[in-house]
């Protein structure tokens, strides 16, 4: 006779609401505002939590038309929902650990998003790979960044640091226009750009493209220009970096992930036993 546990499980993947039916829901609320048209939710992937029997993480890619005032803006945003069978959660936190499973839980880091551009110091064959996503202009980005950056690239063969510019355009306007400078800058040559680019002083909230490239110029000591700025490859670059935060769901910075999966503390790579 199987056992109680089995035939539980059992039932609950048999009542689970399906792919189709969490859409629906959503669909459903997010609907409902009258400032929101041409609404599109689709599932981008899903994750079995195993310290929460049951429970899948649901990835959920969400673009619609929001009006606002006499403006309508067209957003792109990544949720997560938590499935078990017909019950959805927005927030899943784990009473005993206290784990908030919204920051912890993401989909799998892909191989391809390590690539040689993105990769800023350690060998590629190094022991642990660190992905970071930040916006130069975030206040806890300009005291973290830095510090981890300088750290690991201490250790070569223990680390290998990727980097992936995510400006937060709402936050800080200017910090669009400064990442696509460093990211022409170092496509011209120049060594350490990454971390250059902490140490421009500029008001996050600067929108004059040219007053932006005067302060990041007058920091590194480069010559980029506009049509530096507007290059396909810096475009290319800078859109590749928004792709990837996209599909690992980031919404914040500094966001970092070790080894594939994301590092709420933020600093695993201070445990590891450098060489």
């Amino acid at each position: 006779m199987p056992k109680l546990s089995t035939i539980l499980l059992l039932s609950a993947s048999l009542m689970a609401a399906t792919d189709a039916e969490v859409i629906s829901f959503l669909k459903k609320g997010i609907g409902n505002n009258p400032n929101i048209t041409n609404l599109s939710v689709e599932v981008s992937g899903k994750k079995n939590l195993p310290a929460m029997t049951g429970w899948q993480a649901y990835f959920m890619s969400i673009e619609a038309d929001v009006k606002q005032g006499s403006d309508t803006r067209h957003i792109n945003q990544n949720a997560t929902y938590f499935v078990n069978g017909n019950v959805i959660a927005p927030e899943l936190i784990n009473v005993k650990s206290g784990e908030r499973y919204n920051d912890t839980v993401s989909p799998d880091f892909s191989s391809g998003f390590y690539t040689k551009s993105n990769r800023i110091s350690g060998e590629a064959n190094a022991t642990h790979k660190v992905a970071i996503f930040s916006d130069p202009l975030c206040p806890f980005c300009r005291r973290y960044v830095p510090e981890a950056i300088s750290y690991m690239a201490k250790y070569p063969k223990t680390f290998a640091l990727y980097y992936y510019h995510f400006p937060l355009a709402t936050l800080h306007p200017a910090a669009v226009t400064l990442t696509k400078a460093a990211i022409a800058a170092e496509q011209n040559g120049t060594e350490n750009a990454v971390l250059s680019l902490y140490k421009v002083d500029i008001n996050a909230n600067e929108k004059d493209d040219q007053k932006i490239l005067n302060a990041f110029n007058k920091t590194f000591g480069t010559k980029i220009d506009l049509k530096d700025i507007r290059r396909p490859s810096v475009i290319n670059q800078f859109e590749f970096d928004q792709k990837v935060a996209q599909s690992m769901m980031v919404v914040g910075t500094p966001t970092v992930f070790f080894n594939g999966q994301k590092d709420a503390s933020k600093n695993k790579y201070k445990e590891i036993k450098v060489k």
